[in-house]
């Protein structure tokens, strides 16, 4: 059962992504990026402009979609559905739903935001892993500097 972590509190979620898969990259993991359609597409823009002189490597995988052979060994995928992905090292949820796909991952990380909503589906996703066997933990915002 992969060790899910929850990143709360985050005032700018696709900022926070951006540092969070940055660090990824440069520590050598594969990661598959979930959420809504519009949090996954500002997301794209923002991987190639949060940073300037830095890309982070990615590619953005919609539904169902099969990846050229030569993107399989690309470090970040947003995708609408995290099956599709050909990776299961780490999985980043910044939408509001409970990733099903979750327990196929090696280790899982929660973004939640700031605002009352966000904190509330938040809750509610904490709920299901723990009601699925998971055993979710609290993690630093500081986790995603790097």
């Amino acid at each position: 059962m992969p060790e899910v972590a929850f990143h709360t509190g985050i005032a700018d979620k696709a900022g926070y992504a951006c540092r969070l898969l940055r660090k990824a990259w440069r520590q050598g993991r594969q990661v598959v990026v979930t959420g809504s359609a519009e949090q996954l597409q500002r997301l794209d823009l923002l991987l190639w402009t949060f940073e300037q002189a830095e890309f982070v490597p990615h590619w953005r995988l919609r539904r169902q979609e099969q990846p050229p052979a030569a993107m399989r060994r690309t470090p970040i995928w947003i995708a609408d559905a995290p099956d599709d992905a050909p990776v299961r090292d780490v999985l980043v949820n910044l939408g509001p739903d409970w990733p099903a796909a979750s327990a196929g991952f090696a280790r899982v990380i929660e973004i939640v935001g700031d605002d009352a909503d966000d904190a509330a589906q938040g809750r509610e996703r904490w709920r299901r892993y723990r009601a699925a066997g998971f055993a979710p933990v609290l993690a630093a915002a500081s986790d995603a500097s790097g």
